[in-house]
């Protein structure tokens, strides 16, 4: 595995409703063309992560064809739409098997093993929180479930559903929001649901290269405690659910990755619980809502936790980055989040510059243009970031100082610099919307250089430095607001 990857997430539903259009008959993950597979490794993503591959819940969908909020959604995104539409929800999962939609027994491992050919893992969900409030266990192993005590049961009955031999069981939910209706809570303190899982998490690592779990943070002790620690019976046990987890998977499959969606600053103890990457949610929130210099301070971290965070600038979870940030700030965005340290995320989509956030119930996304000016941005964004110094290089923050005295408008500068083998990349960018100048200082063993060739991968432009220049003036820079250089050169 490269040291920092790139991700492409994949609505697994959408994309074969859309190659299905495209080639204008029904096709599954077996049949999809191998063109549009390498299409994905030709732009330099690392892995796929197929979202929604699991059979959904026939209780979910029902529920999702009738519920108003969702129906004036599909609506005013799809337009016209029927129940054909709509899948139900994929984390209401009903089975870790392929859902039909998609195909047939054993597809999924032949497309892990298409993927690896050409140079790709294939990444999965794994819902450790709840499963469908239909699925098989809910009637044949209600022990797996959170079923708590009745003075529960009485003051909060929207937390719970009978189970079909009339068993309250509870709904799936996060301390901060209410239950999901489509969900049925499992008992992470439950020793036969801890085993269940690792059989799950082993079945899944046979037919893929690595698993995004949701919620992980859910499945933390602690977290598990604040939620239902005070309304079951069942002892909190001595060691947490995700360490030995993840050891056993490992165990069995060294190269399976695991990569936690995580929040409330959760992620470095599910980093030492054995993550190979957690959603890196502050760095979003620093670059929607603070300043320059906290987004650096952010970046500079200790490489141990560092180069363990995954970074993202939208997600099926969150609004599209143009419409979030505007149209420039998420050019912005995605250079920091595409050329720092870490997991390097991207949503479908998002290399168009989409701007509808579709809900994952649907079977099928709208028609939307591509934007001329995203697509131009991103080819030329994912061409630098495509080769070895980014993957596997050296990574160190610059310095940024005054272009010349009272000019304060440095301060909205960011600079970066990856080294490996005597090739240099060099980021800069203007993370402010006011125009900027400033001097960036550059490592003394380019400053020995004779001479300097800086090509801007964004314009094409070059710009020529001698060592003895950058030593006595650093280098210069010059940017409109949220403008980026992306230098590349050799020494």
């Amino acid at each position: 595995m490269k040291k920092h990857p790139h991700l492409l997430e994949i609505n697994a539903f959408f994309f074969v409703s859309r190659m299905s259009e495209k080639y204008g008959r029904k096709l599954t993950l077996a049949t999809i063309p191998d063109s549009e597979w390498r299409n994905f490794s030709k732009q330099g993503f690392d892995y796929l992560w197929l979202m929604g591959v699991w059979k959904r819940s026939p209780w979910s969908r029902a529920h999702a064809i009738k519920e108003p909020g969702l129906r004036y959604a599909y609506e005013l995104i799809l337009g016209r739409w029927s129940e054909e539409d709509v899948g139900g929800s994929p984390y209401a999962i009903y089975d870790y098997e392929l859902d039909p939609f998609l195909g047939g027994i054993g597809e999924l491992l032949q497309l892990k093993m298409k993927l690896n050919g050409m140079g790709m893992g294939l990444v999965l969900d794994f819902v450790p929180n709840h499963l469908a409030v239909d699925h098989p266990w809910v009637v044949n192993f209600p022990e797996r479930f959170v079923t708590a005590k009745p003075l529960t049961v009485r003051e909060h009955p929207e937390w719970f559903f009978n189970n079909p031999i009339g068993r309250k069981i509870a709904h799936g939910r996060d301390p901060y929001f209410p239950p999901w209706c489509d969900t049925a809570q499992v008992n992470f303190w439950a020793e036969p649901l801890r085993h269940a899982w690792i059989e799950t998490l082993l079945k899944i690592a046979k037919m893929a290269d690595g698993v995004r779990c949701d919620m992980a943070m859910l499945g933390l002790n602690d977290v598990f405690d604040k939620v239902w620690g005070a309304h079951v019976k069942t002892p909190r046990p001595t060691a947490e659910f995700w360490g030995p987890a993840i050891s056993r998977v490992k165990a069995q499959h060294p190269g399976f990755i695991f990569i936690g969606e995580v929040y409330w600053d959760m992620d470095w103890l599910l980093q030492q619980q054995g993550f190979d990457f957690t959603y890196d949610k502050r760095l979003y929130d620093r670059m929607k809502h603070d300043a320059p210099e906290s987004v650096s301070a952010h970046l500079d971290a200790h490489p141990d936790y560092r180069d363990k965070c995954l970074r993202f600038i939208e997600n099926h979870d969150e609004d599209r980055a143009p419409v979030i940030f505007g149209r420039k700030k998420s050019q912005a965005t995605a250079v920091v989040t595409s050329t720092s340290p870490g997991l390097r995320f991207f949503h479908d989509g998002q290399c168009e510059g989409r701007r509808i956030r579709t809900p994952i119930h649907l079977v099928r996304e709208p028609k939307e243009p591509a934007d001329p000016e995203a697509v131009g941005f991103y080819q030329c964004l994912l061409e630098f970031i495509k080769g070895a110094v980014i993957h596997d290089g050296e990574w160190s923050l610059l310095g940024v100082g005054k272009a010349w005295e009272k000019n304060e408008s440095h301060r909205g500068l960011l600079a970066w610099l990856w080294h490996l083998e005597g090739h240099w990349k060099l980021v800069i960018l203007n993370y402010s919307m006011i125009r900027a100048q400033g001097i960036i200082f550059l490592p003394d063993t380019l400053k020995q250089q004779v001479f300097i060739q800086f090509k801007e991968a964004l314009t094409g432009q070059v710009y020529e430095r001698t060592g003895s220049e950058l030593a006595r003036q650093g280098l210069y820079v010059d940017l409109e607001p949220w403008q980026s250089h992306l230098f590349d050169f050799k020494t």
